[in-house]
């Protein structure tokens, strides 16, 4: 495994899915929420980590709860989970907010900094990043409820079984030794 070559490919949450199925990528370690519907398409190996839902607006911001969002506009990421959450939500608590779809993570979070968003929902690590690598971290902060609360696990084609041994097996020791805590703080 040492001599075996890496190559890091980027991708969004629009596309991450298809370039796992179509074999340009062969494992994806982001913030991918592993869900029935998702295990379609794609494998997982276990659960690195478990992540909350919130909402992140400007600190003068008057929102503090999912009942303010009426009327207002609401950011998050085109092909990530919480797409789904707001459209759930807005059914649920019979609210008419507008949606706004970023093509990533920080034009998602540059419609929140430029005004045109009130809000941005995503997760609450994701969020947090986002706000410490804005220019003025100060200025923004998570507010309101959980909104939900998912798992995240690397995926990987489909119906490799050897695969999903490989993975869950590393894992498992990675976990025991306190690696996988310390990638989690590195990258999020």
């Amino acid at each position: 495994l040492s001599a075996l070559p890496i190559k890091y490919v980027p991708v969004n949450s629009q596309n991450r899915i298809p370039l796992v199925k179509n074999g340009t990528v062969d494992l994806e370690c982001g913030s991918t929420t592993n869900n029935t519907a998702r295990q379609n398409d794609v494998a997982f190996a276990y659960t690195t980590y478990i992540t909350e839902f919130r909402m992140a607006t400007k600190a003068n911001s008057p929102i503090r709860s999912v009942a303010h969002l009426e009327g207002k506009k609401v950011a998050t990421t085109t092909g990530s989970t919480s797409v789904q959450v707001l459209r759930k939500l807005k059914r649920s608590a019979n609210m008419n907010f507008e949606e706004l779809f970023g093509k990533d993570h920080g034009e998602s979070f540059l419609l929140l900094d430029t005004g045109r968003a009130d809000v941005m929902v995503m997760d609450d690590n994701i969020l947090a990043g986002q706000i410490a690598l804005s220019a003025n971290p100060s200025a923004y902060h998570m507010v309101g409820e959980v909104l939900a609360v998912e798992p995240i696990a690397i995926m990987f084609r489909k119906d490799d079984p050897d695969m999903k041994k490989f993975m869950d097996t590393e894992l498992s020791s990675m976990m025991k030794s306190g690696e996988v805590a310390k990638l989690y703080d590195k990258w999020f």
